[in-house]
């Protein structure tokens, strides 16, 4: 007992100065996954009996929303259906491998592929709100940028204030700058010139003027395509909302544009999903920033 003592009394505040440092080392991290909230709200939950993530349902009916996201044959989104029943889905099986479900003309681009292609073949038929969210429901590690104290999709939709959406056309599911928005993320290897020019160069420049207005505060006609912004930033991870007005702001053609930049792009499905990733706000109408 007495050398058990002996031994505890040098090491313990090594331990507590170890701990102290990896800490600091990782507050990036901790903020990054939200984890004193998650931690907090998944002891409430074990306690309390109880989840966190029933609220009432979101105001709405089925027929003006819409859920539209990616999946791969090996995760399962039947909690779309189940929990969240007032919304219209779309889930695109990116991978399929019959002809019984919605699919993506190509398994590239994440996320993106499922997206623009909903919007295309939907464009004269969208309801007034549409929603882009990732195939998990919730969890720590899966979800973790998903802006809820359980990192939960449901909740963040149940929750989601559609006047909101319809008063300001776009918005990002995730209001946790870190990563993608906060300083040092803004300069990125992802948005070059060349694939500023490759996306937006042809297509319409209606909102992209609007996105420069919006950040430099004139209203100076500039040739947008080559007034590449010198930052790029968005609270990641390619979930957000938008409006069917802010949608149709841009022609169809832009979005074929798009899906077809993916398609033809020698960039990876990861690289070239990151890259719109970091656009979509700048496609519906936001400054680059």
């Amino acid at each position: 007992m007495r050398w058990t003592f002996r031994f505890a009394l040098p090491v313990g505040p090594v331990i507590i100065i170890l701990c102290y440092f990896l800490y600091i080392k990782n507050d990036q991290l901790w903020s990054q996954y939200n984890a004193r909230a998650y931690a907090w709200a998944s002891l409430q939950n074990t306690f309390r009996g109880s989840k966190l993530d029933s609220p009432p349902l979101a105001v709405g009916t089925v027929q003006d929303k819409v859920v539209i996201m990616a999946r791969t044959e090996s995760e399962d989104a039947d909690w779309v259906a189940k929990d969240l029943p007032d919304w219209q889905h779309a889930i695109y099986t990116v991978d399929a491998t019959t002809n019984d479900t919605l699919t993506t003309p190509q398994n590239k681009g994440h996320e993106a592929m499922a997206y623009l292609t909903y919007i295309i073949d939907h464009y004269y038929a969208l309801p007034t709100t549409l929603a882009f969210i990732h195939a998990h429901r919730d969890g720590f590690f899966d979800a973790w940028h998903t802006d809820t104290p359980l990192h939960s999709n449901v909740e963040a939709l149940r929750t989601l204030r559609l006047p909101f959406v319809q008063e300001n056309g776009y918005v990002n599911l995730r209001c946790n700058w870190n990563p993608g928005c906060k300083k040092k993320h803004r300069t990125n290897k992802h948005i070059t010139a060349e694939v500023w020019d490759e996306i937006f160069g042809k297509a319409s420049q209606g909102l992209l003027a609007q996105a420069q207005t919006n950040h430099d505060g004139n209203d100076t006609a500039v040739k947008i395509k080559d007034d590449v912004p010198k930052e790029v930033g968005t609270g990641c991870c390619a979930q957000f909302a938008v409006s069917r007005q802010q949608v149709l702001a841009r022609p169809k053609s832009d979005y074929e544009l798009f899906r077809n930049w993916i398609l033809e792009t020698k960039k990876s499905d990861a690289k070239s999903g990151r890259v719109m990733e970091f656009l979509w706000h700048v496609i519906f109408g936001m400054s680059a920033v």
